[in-house]
C-alpha cells in the first residue's frame, strides 16, 4: 500500500486535487522562466540595434595633422595622414553649428607660414601641431544648428583639412548660390584668390587703361587672374614664372602681352627693363626679395604695388633685406599690404563682374588637381618648389 506523507496546508484536498495544483504551478513557473528569457532577448537586441544605431551615426574621418613645427622647406613627412571617426549628429546644446564634407580644399601660400610658431604677430594663427590643419574649401552641410544653413547647403570659406568638420564658426562660411560653374572654382576664381586679385588689383591699384602692370608669380591661383583682369582694363601686362611650360600659359592662354622666366635671367633689373623700357606702372607683388629690389628700380612716377605675398623668403631662416626702399620716396610710389578678408563686404560685387566673364569665356581659369586627401601634404609641399601648373586643390575623396 503506497503511504504519502501530505503537508497539513493540502490536508482534505484529493489527490487528484494537488496533481492539478501542482501542474498548474509547474506550468506557471515555466511561463515566467519563458518570459523572462523573452525579457532578456528584447534587452540583448534593443542594445544591439543602439549599437547599430551608433555605428550608423559615427563614421570614418580621414585628418592631415601637423606632426611638428617647421624651420626651412616644409616636407611631406611633417605630417600625417591620420583616420579618426566624428558623429553625424551635432553635440546636444550646441548652438549655430554646422556640420560639413568636405569636397575640395584649397592649397595656399599662406599656410607655409603657420606651419613654424614665431614670436612675431601673424594676421592667422599657426597650427597647432596633432591637430588637423585648416584653411579654405568647398564643403556640403550635412547637418546644422545654425538658422542660415539647412542640411544640403554648398558652401565655401574655412574648414578643416579633413573629411568631415564640426564649424563652430560658421561666419567663415560664405554659401554657394551659383552651381552653374564648377564647384572647384570656389577655391580658386570664385573663393579666397580670385578676391585677392580682384581688391589687389581694382582697389589697391586703381588701374588706368593703358597703364604698364607687372605680375610676379603669374601662373599661380592669383597672378593668372590678375594678368587677365589688367587686360580687360587695357593694359600692357608682363608676367614671370618658374618654368618654359607656366611661361607659355601666360601668353597662349591667359593673354599677357609678355613673359619670362625669372630662373633663366641672371639679372632680373635688365629683364625688366627689356620688357619695360618706359617702367611699370602696377606691380603686384607674390615673391618678394630680389624681385622686389629689381622691380623698385623700375617703378615709375607715382606707381603702386599691390603687396600680396613673398613666397620667395617664406622658407627662409633670415628674410632677404630690400635695398632698394629709397624709390619709393623718390618716385612717390605707393605700397600697400593688404588682405582678401578685408574686402569680403565686396564679393557680390565681384561676383556680379566675374560670373559673365567666364560664361562668356572672357576669363580663363587653370587648376592643377590632386586626388584624395592622403594626396594633400605632396599637393602643399610642392607650392613651394614650383611643382603646381595654375590653381593647386586637392579633391577629398579621389574616388
Amino acid at each position: 500500500m503506497l503511504c504519502v506523507n501530505v503537508n497539513p496546508l493540502f490536508k482534505g484536498f484529493t489527490f487528484l486535487d494537488l496533481s492539478l495544483l501542482f501542474s498548474y504551478k509547474l506550468l506557471n513557473f515555466l511561463c515566467i522562466e519563458r518570459q523572462k528569457k523573452k525579457i532578456i532577448f528584447l534587452e540583448k537586441q534593443t542594445k544591439q540595434q543602439l549599437m547599430a544605431g551608433a555605428d550608423q551615426e559615427a563614421v570614418r574621418n580621414k585628418q592631415v595633422t601637423l606632426k611638428h613645427y617647421v624651420s626651412g622647406f616644409p616636407k611631406e613627412s611633417d605630417m600625417s595622414v591620420v583616420t579618426s571617426s566624428i558623429s553625424l549628429k551635432i553635440p546636444q546644446g550646441s548652438k549655430d553649428t554646422v556640420l560639413l564634407k568636405n569636397i575640395y580644399l584649397s592649397c595656399d601660400p599662406y599656410m607655409r607660414g603657420r606651419m613654424s610658431k614665431s614670436d612675431i604677430p601673424s594676421f592667422v594663427a599657426p597650427f597647432q601641431p596633432g591637430s588637423p590643419l585648416n584653411g579654405y574649401g568647398v564643403a556640403k552641410v550635412v547637418n546644422s544648428t545654425h538658422p542660415n544653413y539647412e542640411k544640403g547647403d554648398l558652401v565655401w570659406g574655412f574648414t578643416g583639412w579633413e573629411e568631415y568638420s564640426l564649424v563652430t564658426s560658421p561666419e567663415l562660411l560664405i554659401k554657394i548660390q551659383h552651381t552653374d560653374v564648377p564647384l572647384s572654382y570656389y577655391t580658386g576664381i570664385l573663393g579666397m584668390p580670385g578676391m585677392t586679385a580682384y581688391a589687389g588689383f581694382y582697389e589697391v591699384c586703381s588701374p588706368k587703361k593703358g597703364e604698364h602692370v607687372y605680375v610676379s608669380a603669374a601662373s599661380g591661383a592669383v597672378g593668372q587672374l590678375v594678368g587677365q583682369f589688367a587686360k580687360l582694363v587695357g593694359c600692357y601686362v608682363v608676367g614671370s614664372a618658374g618654368s618654359k611650360e607656366k611661361v607659355d600659359l601666360l601668353t597662349s592662354k591667359f593673354g599677357f602681352d609678355g613673359a619670362f622666366n625669372y630662373k633663366e635671367e641672371p639679372d632680373l633689373d635688365a629683364a625688366l627693363k627689356r620688357y619695360f623700357p618706359e617702367g611699370i606702372d602696377i606691380y603686384y607683388e607674390n615673391v618678394g626679395g630680389k624681385m622686389l629690389d629689381a622691380v623698385l628700380l623700375n617703378m615709375r612716377l607715382r606707381g603702386r604695388i599691390a603687396v600680396c605675398g613673398m613666397i620667395s623668403q617664406y622658407n627662409l631662416e633670415k628674410p632677404e633685406g630690400v635695398h632698394n626702399l629709397m624709390q619709393v620716396v623718390g618716385k612717390r610710389i605707393r605700397m600697400e599690404g593688404f588682405l582678401a578678408g578685408d574686402y569680403y563686404h565686396l564679393y557680390s560685387k565681384y561676383l556680379d563682374m566675374i560670373l559673365p566673364f567666364i560664361k562668356e569665356g572672357k576669363m580663363k581659369y587653370l587648376e592643377d588637381v590632386a586626388e584624395g586627401i592622403e594626396s594633400a601634404p605632396a599637393a602643399l609641399v610642392g607650392l613651394f618648389s614650383g611643382k603646381n601648373v595654375g590653381k593647386q586643390l586637392v579633391v577629398v575623396d579621389g574616388k
